[in-house]
């Protein structure tokens, strides 16, 4: 399939989908998300996110469906798609026996990074996160929270187009979970698009839009407010546990009542 991808567009799918065997893990997902924006996926333990940040990264390919990152198609052009992007998994893919620093020069040698580039963008970075008095520490001896900053500095040494950060925030307390979202914002006022899978429904308040997953689908996206308004509930909680409940439903609803496009 042949699309023309709007310039403004940093992720578009169209009806992508990952079967394995007769389960069907994504099904007919449609998102467009904007430069610049803060996305996010929210859905329980199951829901499909995972499959789908792993879809949009090149590491898995669709069961049928489409999608494009920075214009990339992730199938046709995944090798031009993982160059322009930044990702940080569920598991930190840290070297436990590296220092903070060095962790930093591994990296930036994997993404070709120049010594001076290297350097510059390491202290910049360093700087940003807070990492600077920790740069000759073992990575396993800081907390997680600071493990986390770690990876964000890895991910994000290239200036990736698109950051895919999945289940960022996972074991990590609410004041650290704070702190980090307070450092996404950063990178997406510098121009960097952030796509973010979640199970955490306070951090889903925090995203500039919002898809809600279910069983692999997507049920509702729009910005957080929008969604209560649409619902007139208080809290997206509230509006992700009515959705659920009406999933089985749909089918009584008008014709994409509850789905609408991206």
């Amino acid at each position: 399939m042949k699309e023309h991808v709007s310039e403004s567009v940093a992720v578009r799918t169209v009806d992508l989908t990952r079967s394995f065997g007769s389960f069907v893990a994504v099904d007919r997902v449609s998102i467009d998300v904007p430069h610049g924006e803060v996305f996010g996926l929210l859905g329980a333990n199951g829901a499909g996110k995972t499959t789908t940040i792993r879809m949009l990264c090149g590491l898995l390919a669709p069961s049928s469906g489409h999608a494009w990152v920075a214009g990339f198609d992730v199938v046709r052009e995944s090798e031009r798609v993982k160059s322009v992007i930044g990702y940080m998994s569920q598991r930190f893919s840290l070297y436990d026996d590296l220092t903070v620093e060095e962790n930093l020069d591994f990296y930036g040698g994997i993404y070709g990074l120049h010594r001076r580039q290297l350097r510059s963008r390491k202290g910049e970075l360093m700087e940003l996160l807070g990492l600077t008095p920790h740069r000759a520490k073992l990575a396993r001896t800081i907390p997680l929270g600071w493990k986390q900053r770690l990876a964000l500095c890895c991910a994000t040494l290239h200036r990736p187009k698109v950051l895919f950060l999945d289940e960022p925030t996972a074991g990590v307390d609410p004041i650290s979970r704070r702190s980090f979202w307070n450092l996404v914002y950063e990178l997406a006022e510098q121009g960097t698009t952030v796509f973010v899978t979640t199970h955490y429904m306070d951090e889903a308040e925090y995203c500039n839009r919002l898809a809600i997953m279910h069983e692999g689908r997507v049920v509702a996206c729009d910005s957080p407010a929008a969604l209560k308004s649409r619902f007139a509930l208080p809290t997206v909680e509230e509006v992700f546990v009515r959705l659920v409940e009406r999933q089985f439903g749909l089918s009584n609803s008008r014709p994409g009542e509850d789905q609408p496009r991206a």
